[in-house]
């Protein structure tokens, strides 16, 4: 979501207007409808969760499913881009913080 949304600013549209489209599709979710308008786009970052908890609970997900041989293959790239967010950000960072490792990696900066 922050990478695709990134995207889309670097690119010139919007933030706003891009997760107005995003919530009128198939796409909206608690992050597009409720994290990114009320903690990233204000820069607020106040979700109350913090990445390192956010990565220890991927962890163990992904941990029983391998246990279970069950793939989770989108989920252990959420457990990476948050691993990276508790390298680049800090692990006391709030779990929407996880944009700003998108944005250096778009080179923009997500803002409305």
């Amino acid at each position: 979501m922050g990478r695709s949304l990134g995207e889309a600013v670097k690119a010139g549209v919007d933030p706003n207007k891009a997760l107005d489209v995003i919530n009128a599709g198939t796409g909206r979710n608690s992050a597009s409808s409720d994290k990114f308008p009320r903690c990233v786009l204000p820069r607020k970052f106040d979700q109350g969760f913090s990445a390192a908890l956010a990565y220890k609970d991927l962890r163990l997900c992904i941990d029983e499913a391998d246990a279970l041989g069950v793939p989770m293959i989108v989920g252990s790239a959420v457990r990476e881009m948050v691993a990276l967010t508790n390298a680049v950000v800090g692990p006391d960072a709030d779990i929407t913080e996880v944009v700003k490792v998108c944005e250096e990696l778009a080179r923009v900066e997500v803002r409305g």
